[in-house]
């Protein structure tokens, strides 16, 4: 199954799906991500213009985001922390 793309678009629920790094990144950026168990609902732009977050440090969270991604493929041997299908 194909993993969405990193975009300020990305839905949050499919960005925690799909990458396991992504509920410690955006924990610990201040963006809230999980709420009683279950991903946010809206995009990464959404939640983090919430958190009152510029395009531009957006766009860096997307940069910085991607390579981390790209750092997760790299690596099989990662196994993702949360599978919200299961909630």
């Amino acid at each position: 199954m194909k993993k969405a793309e990193i975009s300020k678009d990305i839905l949050i629920e499919d960005l925690v799906n799909d990458y396991t790094f992504s509920v410690k990144y955006l924990m610990e950026h201040g963006i809230r991500c999980i709420m009683c168990g279950e991903p946010i609902w809206g995009t990464l732009e959404e939640a983090a213009k919430e958190k009152d977050f510029t395009d531009s440090e957006i766009n860096d969270v997307v940069i910085e985001m991607k390579k981390l991604a790209k750092e997760e493929s790299d690596n099989p041997e990662v196994k993702p922390i949360i599978k919200t299908e299961k909630l």
